[in-house]
């Protein structure tokens, strides 16, 4: 598995694993019962605090996308994937309200916003 860690980004560190694994599930790439590293191994790789790393797969486990078998390791739970899906539409939503705010702030209309959009969601990539 590979994480991405920032030392200078806004989120701790403990998040950010997070919200790399969330996405793994999310996009298919860790599915239900594959292993994940052990706390251990995970915090001497990204060469942090084990209890960061800890953190991270307590509050995963917390949220219902992890569960822990003593002695055995940090597994991916039968991950609730509706649950998951409504909060990356959730983060959509805070985005897009964004958006909107500074459309109107800037007197750009709905006609054209709704343009700019669909032009930026079919542009190739």
């Amino acid at each position: 598995m590979d994480f991405n860690i920032s030392n200078s980004s806004d989120r701790p560190i403990y998040e950010q694993i997070m919200i790399q694994i969330k996405s793994q599930i999310l996009a298919g790439k860790l599915k239900e019962g594959d292993a994940l590293p052990s706390i251990r191994l995970l915090a001497r790789e990204l060469r942090i605090s084990v209890i960061t790393t800890k953190r991270a797969y307590d509050e995963l486990e917390h949220e219902g996308l992890l569960h822990s078998v003593a002695g055995k390791g940090t597994f991916v739970a039968a991950a609730n994937l509706r649950l998951l899906q409504e909060e990356k539409r959730r983060q959509l939503e805070e985005l897009l309200q964004k958006a909107v705010d500074s459309a109107k702030d800037h007197g750009i209309s709905l006609e054209e916003l709704t343009q700019i959009l669909t032009l930026i969601y079919q542009e190739e990539r």
